[in-house]
């Protein structure tokens, strides 16, 4: 099982598109930066009755949902890439029990995920801190980091999560243009869609969507639709749902 999540390991560092995902997350947080300068720069040229109702100037807000999107499809393409060179046979020959081929995937692309997204949530938070510096809420989302940290590590475990859908998606449907659409559905027109709903079904719709389900989990809304845990919950379903389904299919289907 080792030299399985190696050989994956190795796979998924030695792409390019890997890099490309990456960088992508790098930009989001270089022009979070930029967006949380711009305001903070408009904060302190305003008048105190709109400097009381500013949004926050927390370059995770802008970086999280790119970032959260980048893991997704690095997860899908982990496995639709195979399928699509053809790739995939030969892996199913050299390992030949499939459920250890997609364990090892998920051990990596689970793994990589949480250190990667970890390192984006610390890195948007520490640039918004130096950006925003001492500067009071609403601006300043947190008072200081042993407040922020819930926030800051379940931004980062989210990143992770959505890797891991990412990669049941790809596994369910082997296209990555599928795994892609599905992805986005579920994570930017759903959400859209459910706000049209009546009352109360709008808003508890939007509450079980991936995007806010992670400040509900960590404490950052007050009042929110679901506790903590409901949450917490709410959001590991989505993985296990999709990987169960993507196991079944892998299963069942030839190569």
């Amino acid at each position: 099982m080792i030299d399985v999540v190696a050989s994956e390991w190795l796979k998924v560092r030695t792409v390019r598109s890997t890099y490309y995902l990456v960088l992508t997350a790098v930009l989001a947080l270089a022009l979070g930066a930029v967006i949380s300068s711009l305001m903070t720069a408009d904060y302190d040229r305003s008048t105190p009755e709109l400097r009381a109702v500013f949004a926050s100037a927390d370059p995770s807000v802008f970086v999280m949902p790119f970032t959260q999107f980048a893991a997704g499809v690095i997860g899908a393409l982990v496995v639709t890439s195979e399928y699509t060179g053809g790739m995939i046979r030969t892996v199913l020959v050299a390992v030949p029990r499939r459920m250890s081929v997609l364990a090892a995937k998920v051990a990596v692309v689970g793994g990589a995920g949480l250190l990667f997204g970890e390192l984006v949530s610390f890195a948007s938070y520490g640039v918004g801190a130096v950006i925003i510096g001492d500067r009071p809420a609403p601006l300043a989302q947190f008072d200081g980091l042993a407040a922020a940290l819930p926030s800051v590590l379940a931004n980062g475990m989210s990143i992770a999560v959505l890797a891991l859908v990412g990669l049941g998606f790809g596994t369910l449907l082997r296209s990555t243009a599928g795994a892609l659409t599905t992805l986005c559905f579920l994570m930017f027109v759903l959400p859209m869609v459910a706000v049209l709903l009546p009352a109360p079904w709008n808003n508890r719709l939007v509450a079980v969507t991936p995007l806010y389900l992670t400040p509900q989990f960590s404490g950052a809304i007050d009042h929110a639709p679901l506790t903590p845990g409901w949450a917490l919950a709410v959001l590991l379903a989505y993985p296990v749902v999709a990987l169960a389904a993507g196991a079944v299919a892998l299963a069942r289907r030839d190569a």
